[in-house]
Parts: structure tokens; sequence; C-alpha cells
């Protein structure tokens, strides 16, 4: 484990895809991997909103597989730290709150703009965008990043991705650099 402790922001979690794979990185215990339940309640109403082709209880049983599968994952008891803290976005302050209460290290998220360095360097914690946090896990930890993408591909039946298609599909999600490392070891993908 590289004892970090990393906060996943909704954002990140609303495209299945990426949500896939931050879980099967969350599952290797090479860190852990922090959320809150207010967290779940945005990237679901999103994705029922943009979504409405699926069912609240099909999301209702991913949430209770992340919640399951990720020991200690939920952060509670941040709600009281919101108030005090200042942000672009103030509906952005519980994720701030929320990575205080877990001593992340990192907030895993697309909107950089939203959580400025100088806002969240006095609490020790930096915004990284996903496709930096799983580089840097990548540069780290090949096998087990490389194991966790192999996991989730041979994890997708309907319908299945070869290799290329997987790595395709990551640059989809705005996961370039993730997709060019990984290219490097398409033999055990």
């Amino acid at each position: 484990m590289l004892n970090f402790t990393a906060l996943y922001d909704a954002c990140v979690l609303y495209p299945a895809p990426l949500r896939d794979f931050l879980m099967h990185l969350a599952i290797s215990d090479l860190f852990q991997a922090r959320w809150t339940a207010a967290i779940h309640d945005e990237w679901i109403r999103n994705l029922l909103r943009d979504r409405p082709d699926l069912k609240p209880e099909q999301l209702a049983r991913t949430r209770e597989l992340m919640d399951s599968n990720v020991m200690d994952c939920l952060v509670t008891n941040y709600e009281n730290l919101i108030p005090s803290l200042s942000l672009p976005d103030p509906d952005d302050r519980h994720v701030l709150a929320a990575a205080i209460q877990a001593g992340a290290d990192v907030i895993v998220t697309f909107n950089l703009v939203d959580f400025p360095v100088s806002a969240l360097a006095k609490y020790g914690v930096e915004a990284v965008h996903p496709d930096v946090f799983i580089c840097d896990l990548l540069n780290q930890a090949p096998a087990v990043v490389c194991a966790a993408a192999n996991r989730q591909r041979r994890n997708l039946k309907n319908p299945p991705q070869s290799v290329d298609q997987f790595l395709d599909t990551l640059e989809r999600q705005l996961l370039p650099r993730t997709a060019t490392g990984l290219r490097t070891f398409a033999e055990i993908l």
C-alpha cells in the first residue's frame, strides 16, 4: 500500500467506465479510497437526470457494492466543517470538508478550478485530475494498476472489449495519459 488517502468527487464517479476503474484501483489496497453519502447522492442524481433509461434501483445496487467492497470508504461527521470553508463554488465545500475529516491527501476530481491550491494547501489536500492520479499510481505500482485494469476489462461482458477497445474507452473518459501508459503493458491487460 502506498499509504495515502484519496477522496473521490462525484464527477469522477458519474461515468461508469471511470467509476469502475477507480473502484478496481480502490479494492487493490494500493491506497485508501473515500467518499460520502452526499457524494453518492450527487453522482446518482445527475446520472438519473441525464440517463432516464437507468433505474434508481440499479444505481442503489452500485452504491451498495461500492460501500461494501471498500473498507472504511464512507466519511461521516464532516458537516460541521462546511460553514468555515471557502471555495469558488460553495456547493463543493462538502467535498473539501469530507477530505479534511478523512485526512485525505488528494481529491480526485475533474473540477480543478473549483478546488484552488490556495484554498486546499492549508489543509494538506491537493486536487488531482483522475488522469494524473492514475498515471501516478501506474508509475509507482505498475503491476497493481495493470491488474486492476485487467480485472475491469475481463469483467466487461456486454459487450466484451479487446485491450484496444478498453484503452480507447479510457481515452474517451478523459484519461489519455493513462491509456498511453497502459498501452505499454498491453500484453498483460
